[in-house]
């Protein structure tokens, strides 16, 4: 038994594809919000995750904003054109399915947490520090929790003096059997770590690991999508570093 997890693609069609590509055997998919937002090619992207039939689809922030169901006043102006563009280019059915979709759920067995944001504030608080995640950590019962938005592959350890940020190496499965922990799979459409491959991680509910993988993708194509369909340069010059 393994879960695919995916986070943040954000209308990026060919890191999704190259994902799909390197990770197969999996069993089902845990998807945790930001389907699009930021790049080209949104309804392909719920297209293509609606075919895949995840167990678990969350809503992310930019799923909100680009259906009217979060107000875009907080996010920056390249943020807010891709919103409204984002929405202009979602059929019925896309922006309608988007709607319905939720940032926290409840998952497997053993129990896990899903959530976009944080436990704390599903939809739109960082995780980003031990200070957060350690407060985190008193807002869910079960022992793991899989969270997206930061577009960092990441993981933490509760601790008894706070929460221990553990280095994320790629391939090597991390033990989860002890303790409790909040766990990243990275942004499979823009990573912004420093690395621009697309990020994504396996979890073995089984054997209690979970392993973080990396892809690359033909970026160019993606930002010479994102330029012909005049949305802001810099989400295009981004993407070539992954920040």
């Amino acid at each position: 038994m393994t879960i695919l997890l995916l986070s943040d693609i954000h209308a990026n069609i060919e890191a999704l594809e190259a994902v799909l590509q390197q990770a197969t055997g999996h069993d089902t998919v845990w998807f945790l919000g930001d389907i699009v937002g930021y790049g080209p090619d949104p309804q392909a992207c719920v297209d293509r995750l609606r075919d895949l039939q995840p167990e678990h689809w969350l809503a992310g922030n930019h799923d909100w904003a680009a259906v009217g169901r979060m107000d875009v006043a907080e996010f920056n102006p390249e943020a807010r054109r891709a919103a409204h563009w984002t929405r202009r280019s979602l059929d019925a059915p896309a922006r309608d399915w988007l709607w319905g979709r939720e940032p926290l759920a409840a998952a497997g067995e053993p129990p896990a947490l899903l959530v976009h944001g944080s436990p704390r504030h599903p939809i739109w608080e960082y995780v980003l520090d031990a200070s957060v995640a350690m407060d985190s950590f008193a807002h869910f019962e079960q022992r793991i929790a899989f969270f997206g938005h930061t577009h960092v592959p990441t993981l933490y350890e509760e601790r008894v003096d706070g929460a221990l940020r553990h280095p994320v190496e790629e391939g090597t499965p991390v033990d989860l059997a002890s303790g409790r922990w909040l766990v990243n799979p990275g942004s499979v459409g823009q990573p912004r770590d420093g690395d621009p491959r697309a990020s994504y991680a396996v979890y073995d509910p089984v054997a209690l690991s979970v392993t973080f993988h990396r892809v690359p993708y033909p970026v160019a194509a993606t930002q010479d999508k994102i330029v012909k369909a005049g949305l802001p340069g810099r989400l295009a010059q981004r993407l070539s570093f992954g920040w």
